[in-house]
């Protein structure tokens, strides 16, 4: 039987109660977890019932969805895995599942030829090697980056919903500098993720300013039902990242030519990994160091990609990148002059 998307998040919901074995569950704080989860992920108000989750354990025990969770009653009062390594997260794929999944990695696998499909390549990959793993209980052969417990990642779900659906959010949110968080009217366009982290950007409703924000800095969201979403003309999602590195776009900024050398060493790497799509190779020199270009908008992200490879690059141009570069530096100075080894 096929399970709807908000039987999925509660069984999810209860799975992560279960496994918690630091606390004790009545039928009644799981109906709470559950009818908060479809909130925090789908805006539904109004809760869930006592038989809903009744019926959801009922499905869980059983042979249904091929879960067959080992939840036990004790002290007549307290829900629990009699298995503490239990989770229907875990569960092995059965080979009816496996036939399943390796068509649909091979069909995938096709289109990696095709330009519009070629970000798809990671995914299959990770599919490939998990569909092994299952079959062949070895250990993975390939590792994709990724942050355990990253803040706000819970956020994500209900704001691709929210953007698919076109609704105007309040969010409440708290930069680093402030000690509260603020409530900040907003119409949400794309989600958007840079070296394991991700940021919203979105138009303020009060004036239209792009702004971006990072989801481990938004406390709360609010759908506001009866305030039309718009759309901003200037910003094109498919264009707006193709002048800068990172997600910041100051206001009125235009691209500039960078210069910057490359140490032999970095310049095998950079050659091979461009910082940007508009890098080109201007000089060759004899000991294998390298100039190149860029042409962006200058923004933070672009500096720490710099500061990323150390004393491999060294910025050549325009002027005011390299007192900026200079005075990260002087910096760095100060900060390891009283530093004895």
């Amino acid at each position: 039987m096929p399970a709807n998307k908000n039987a999925l998040i509660r069984y999810k919901t209860i799975d992560n109660c279960l496994r918690n074995r630091y606390r004790r569950w009545t039928i009644e704080d799981l109906v709470e977890a559950c009818s908060e989860a479809l909130y925090d992920m789908e805006g539904i108000t109004r809760g869930v019932s006592l038989r809903t989750v009744q019926g959801d354990l009922q499905i869980m025990r059983s042979d249904k969805l091929g879960y067959y969770a080992p939840i036990e009653v004790y002290d007549n009062k307290y829900y629990r895995y009699s298995d503490p390594d239990y989770s229907i997260t875990e569960m092995p794929l059965t080979q009816n599942d496996y036939d399943l999944m390796k068509e649909a990695t091979d069909i995938l696998g096709q289109l990696q030829d095709f330009d519009q499909f070629a970000e798809i390549a990671d995914v299959v990959g990770r599919l490939q090697d998990k569909l092994a793993i299952t079959r062949k209980s070895r250990r993975p052969i390939i590792h994709f980056d990724s942050v355990r417990d990253l803040k706000g990642l819970n956020l994500l779900n209900p704001l691709y919903n929210h953007i698919v659906c076109q609704q105007t959010l309040r969010i409440h949110y708290q930069p680093f500098k402030a000690d509260e968080p603020t409530p900040k009217v907003i119409y949400p366009y794309i989600l958007k993720e840079f070296r394991n982290r991700w940021f919203l950007l979105a138009s303020s409703a009060d004036d239209m300013t792009l702004l971006n924000f990072a989801l481990d800095r938004i406390t709360g969201i609010e759908v506001m039902e009866k305030m039309p979403w718009r759309e901003n003309p200037a910003f094109d999602p498919e264009n707006f990242f193709d002048d800068i590195i990172g997600v910041s776009k100051p206001v009125g900024a235009k691209p500039k030519v960078i210069k910057f050398w490359a140490s032999p060493k970095e310049s095998k790497y950079i050659i091979t990994k461009p910082l940007h799509s508009t890098q080109k190779l201007l000089e060759e020199n004899e000991d294998g160091s390298c100039i190149f270009q860029i042409e962006l908008i200058i923004n933070l992200e672009m500096y720490s990609v710099f500061l990323s490879h150390g004393t491999g690059l060294k910025i050549l141009s325009p002027e005011n990148s390299v007192k900026y570069m200079k005075s990260i530096i002087y910096k760095w100075q100060d900060l390891y002059k009283d530093v004895t080894l």
